[in-house]
């Protein structure tokens, strides 16, 4: 059965070590917020609390999409099973849209509810959890980056979104707290808000990882560093078309390769396969290569011209 390279098998190692950091992390802030939340009589504090437990349900999806997406390639799926870590990016996303369109309903309920001032201890969660995520968030898009994961991308973005999601909660909170006559409905408000930030994100996860599975191309860099090391090798005199699909951490590339016309057959080959080998090794983020030859400097026609039909001689 073949298997991935050692690269990838450490790249999907580490994915899971940070999605699994993720989830105890995000584990323990929703459980403070919710309980300080709920005992000091604050919605948005509770709304923030929702969305960190919904981070754990995103950091669950990831790991089990990153685990998934390790099984090597088999008969049946020759390109592996990478697309696994794009669909959990995907589900993440969904997830997100929905539990923001929840928290936002239900702060919204409670706008003409009568009920005492939240209580100034409530604030600590909210300050613990803008700076825990700022590191978080770093550590994921690091690693994210740096492994070629859309998934851990996606739930660094979410931690962001976090960061952001804690300061409009914390800055309603305090104007509940510092005139509760006034701004009692800030805190619910501030519920609100926090739901539409996490909407907007998983919305955009959504979009993201919906162009990945739809095969978009690239970056203009990522595909100038292939033809890059394609035409590095001697022989490659151009590229004519080059094409990359990602599926999980890594690029499938299709490359169509032009060398000289009077090169035999053995001769091409050799040329195409040093190609192949050469883009795999100096670009680890690249799965394998397809390479089809084509003389340089020969248009290629299609469909190519109909055959005219044979001269008929008059018989006599």
């Amino acid at each position: 059965m073949p298997r991935y390279p050692a690269i990838v098998t450490s790249r999907h190692r580490t994915g899971r070590r940070v999605a699994l950091l993720g989830m105890l992390v995000s584990g323990c802030l929703a459980a403070a917020k919710i309980i300080i939340g709920l005992m000091a009589n604050s919605t948005s504090v509770f709304a923030d609390g929702i969305e960190s437990a919904a981070d754990v349900v995103a950091s669950g999806i990831v790991l089990f999409g990153i685990t998934l997406a390790a099984k090597p390639p088999d008969e049946n799926h020759p390109y592996g099973h990478g697309r696994f870590e794009t669909l959990t990016g995907l589900g993440v996303g969904m997830i997100l849209a929905v539990m923001g369109a929840a928290i936002s309903f239900r702060s919204l309920m409670k706008v003409d509810e009568v009920r005492p001032a939240p209580a100034l201890y409530a604030i600590w969660p909210l300050l613990v959890s803008i700076a825990t995520k700022t590191i978080l968030s770093a550590v994921k898009s690091h690693y994210g980056r740096k492994i070629h994961s859309e998934a851990l991308r996606a739930d660094a973005a979410n931690d962001s979104v976090d960061i952001l999601s804690g300061s409009v909660a914390l800055v309603a909170l305090g104007m509940t707290l510092y005139d509760p006559s006034r701004f009692l409905a800030a805190d619910h408000y501030g519920g609100f808000l926090v739901g539409l930030i996490v909407i907007f994100l998983g919305l955009r996860v959504v979009r993201d990882t919906s162009m990945q599975l739809m095969d978009t191309m690239p970056d203009e860099e990522t595909m100038r560093r292939i033809r890059e090391v394609a035409q590095s090798v001697p022989g490659a005199l151009a590229i004519e078309k080059c094409f990359a699909r990602k599926t999980g951490f890594q690029y499938h590339v299709d490359l169509h390769l032009e060398v000289a016309p009077e090169l035999s057959v053995r001769e091409s080959h050799e040329i195409a396969t040093e190609v192949r080998v050469r883009i795999k090794e100096q670009l680890d983020w690249v799965a394998d290569v397809l390479v089809h030859v084509e003389p340089y400097g020969v248009e290629t026609v299609w469909p190519p011209a109909p055959a005219s039909p044979p001269s008929q001689k008059t018989a006599r």
